[in-house]
């Protein structure tokens, strides 16, 4: 097993996992510390250590509002550790590999944690990446700078660093990937087969990183999960903020903390700007809300506009892409009753498809709904986040009263997902040898839908479905 690795910065050790045919390695750091001088720039190189690294561990979670505090559904379902370790210090990733060799040339998949770009972290216990890795992938999650400390601006970073004067937790994750492709072989994977995924606001990162050209290389696969967020009505998620109002918005914050200076404001205690950044946003969590956060900004340096449009056109990173979402999120009241009830996630993946294919694109796009019936007596639903105990086949970490069906269900998504990032297809066979239901790319007459159903995976030809979806994604 491979259990010491070099790295371009020295040894790291991993540990057994439970299943010991995996090696877990831990708390890899990946860049500088982005603190003092580092805070608020592009990922500065890491610095070399001697001897072994033991890599036991999760790297501290970004700086961002305590989780496992509160009693609302995401606190029960897996923010459960008020004592956390927290630093700014976070620029680690973690790999999971099943390699007993360098030399095997495992497909990769990269994970980027979601929670709006304002929370979340890789030791999210669902994130755990063991029964991925039990199908011959290898696995890395990348943790990366959150909310003020990951995407503020202000009128002396554009001015004193131009070349990168925000996206900081996005270019935390474009050197994520730049990490994997000069050290992922070491490890037994596949430098030139590597999938990008993530879910909700790593979903949103996925849309960000295949927009931005800079990326070609780096991967040629990608899942987006619950990412593609198109609203109907109103701003639609995850679009970049100008560059002025982002900077405006810094400003602000600067008066609010006491501060006139960059220089000033590297100085101040990292909680300090938490404490100010949780005053300044309030308690808004509604899209309108959102919009008061820092989020991803267009700099014309890493971001040049809508990841949406750019990806659509066919003017980013063009490869085969895996997307969904579950039957209950963003579901919102509508002002037009005939927009009552839709998926925003739903519309927004079937028209990037169509438009993809319209713009000459050839990649895939493999549609999923996953709408089960959620245990627990919560009365829960199919909430945002809630397939991704599945896709990882981490159930037996949750509370719910997950039976053998579910398992089943579980069981099939992870296949899907792994072939998916083996080959593209995300078609095969199940661990019994049975043949999997047929999951086809949705494209101009074969609007194909893939829908994960309690008893097992459903496949559903929605090219004669009627009603306004119909009309929304083909007109």
């Amino acid at each position: 097993m491979l259990r010491v690795v070099e790295t371009e910065y020295g040894k790291v050790r991993g540990i057994e996992a439970a299943d010991p045919r995996i090696t877990a390695f831990k708390g890899i750091p990946f860049a500088a510390p982005p603190v003092g001088e580092n805070r608020w720039r592009a990922p500065q190189k890491a610095e070399s250590w001697t001897g072994v690294r033991d890599c036991f561990r999760f790297g501290p979670i970004p700086m961002q509002d305590q989780p496992g505090v509160g009693d609302d559904l995401y606190c029960k379902e897996w923010h459960v550790d008020p004592d956390i370790e927290m630093s700014e210090d976070c620029l680690y990733l973690n790999v999971w590999t099943p390699a007993r060799s360098a030399d095997e040339k495992l497909p990769v998949v990269i994970w980027f944690f979601g929670g709006a770009l304002q929370w979340g972290y890789t030791a999210e216990m669902e994130f755990d990446g063991e029964r991925v890795a039990r199908r011959g992938v290898v696995v890395v999650s990348v943790g990366y700078r959150l909310a003020a400390l990951g995407f503020m601006t202000h009128p002396d970073l554009i001015r004193q660093q131009p070349e990168a004067p925000a996206n900081f937790g996005l270019l935390d994750q474009q050197e994520g990937m730049r990490w994997v492709q000069r050290n992922i072989a070491a490890f037994g994977g596949d430098p030139g087969n590597v999938t990008i995924a993530g879910q909700s606001a790593g979903g949103g990162s996925v849309m960000s990183q295949l927009a931005c050209t800079a990326n070609k290389g780096l991967f040629n696969k990608a899942i987006i999960q619950s990412g593609i967020v198109r609203f109907i009505e109103g701003p639609s998620l995850f679009d970049p903020t100008p560059l002025d109002v982002a900077a405006a918005k810094g400003e602000e914050l600067f008066a609010l903390m006491g501060v006139k200076t960059l220089e000033e404001a590297r100085k101040l205690d990292a909680y300090y700007i938490r404490s100010k950044y949780a005053e300044y946003c309030g308690n808004d969590f509604t899209p309108a809300g959102m919009q008061k956060r820092f989020l991803n900004v267009r700099d014309d340096k890493y971001s040049f506009g809508d990841p949406y449009e750019i990806i659509a056109s066919g003017k980013g990173n063009n490869v085969p892409i895996m997307s969904g979402n579950t039957s209950d999120e963003f579901i919102m009241p509508a002002k037009d009753p005939k927009y009552e009830g839709l998926c925003p996630v739903e519309y927004g993946v079937k028209k990037l498809a169509l438009l993809r294919e319209a713009n000459g694109i050839k990649d895939p796009l493999y549609y999923y709904r996953f709408d089960i019936d959620m245990p627990g007596g919560d009365n829960a639903g199919n909430f945002h986040s809630s397939e991704l105990w599945f896709f990882f086949e981490t159930l037996a970490k949750c509370w719910r009263p997950f039976t053998g069906k579910y398992y089943d269900l579980s069981r099939q998504m992870c296949n899907y997902w792994c072939n998916f990032i083996k080959t593209g297809d995300p078609n095969g066979k199940d661990i019994d040898g049975t043949q999997m239901a047929k999951w086809l790319p949705y494209k101009k007459g074969q609007a194909y839908d893939m829908i994960f159903k309690t008893d097992g995976p459903v496949t559903a030809d929605k090219s004669c479905e009627d009603g306004v979806l119909k009309e929304l994604v083909e007109g």
